[in-house]
């Protein structure tokens, strides 16, 4: 984990800790101390996410969705989701939400899917320092 690219790991443990949230609020009361020690957790991570570096994150995702669509398929679906502007998914209360007009809660299979997707081999190579996905990064960020 040291060799990972800081800017990508970050979304990568960001993403996880909202998974992770999101799976204990069917498992724990909302109010227990493990949810709410997640949720100043995640309060901390969303301050961090508006540093300068961190911040261009969505227009990474957008920029490599329109140059690089088989770099951009290697995240997980619901990254992809969350980071579209044009799509509906957005973490509400730091919780996962697909559809925020479905008022059935997310079912566990989707979870099972998004956990798998994470922890994929082929996403977690691209998170790596020297990767492509970092190379790329590189190469956004310098152009903006």
């Amino acid at each position: 984990m040291s060799d990972f690219h800081p800017d990508l790991s970050f979304w990568f443990f960001d993403a996880m800790a909202h998974l992770d949230y999101s799976i204990s609020l069917f498992a724990y009361n909302a109010d227990s101390p493990r949810n709410l020690l997640s949720r100043e957790y995640l309060k901390y991570r969303k301050d961090q996410s508006m540093q300068d570096r961190l911040s261009c994150f969505d227009g990474f995702m957008n920029w490599l969705l329109e140059n690089h669509p088989g770099e951009y398929e290697k995240f997980p679906l619901f990254l992809q989701k969350i980071h579209d502007p044009n799509d509906m998914a957005s973490y509400r209360s730091f919780r996962i939400v697909l559809d925020p007009n479905d008022k059935k809660p997310t079912p566990p299979a989707v979870f099972r899917v998004m956990i798998d997707e994470i922890f994929d081999k082929a996403y977690l190579a691209s998170i790596y320092n020297g990767s492509n996905m970092a190379q790329l990064y590189t190469q956004y960020m310098n152009q903006r």
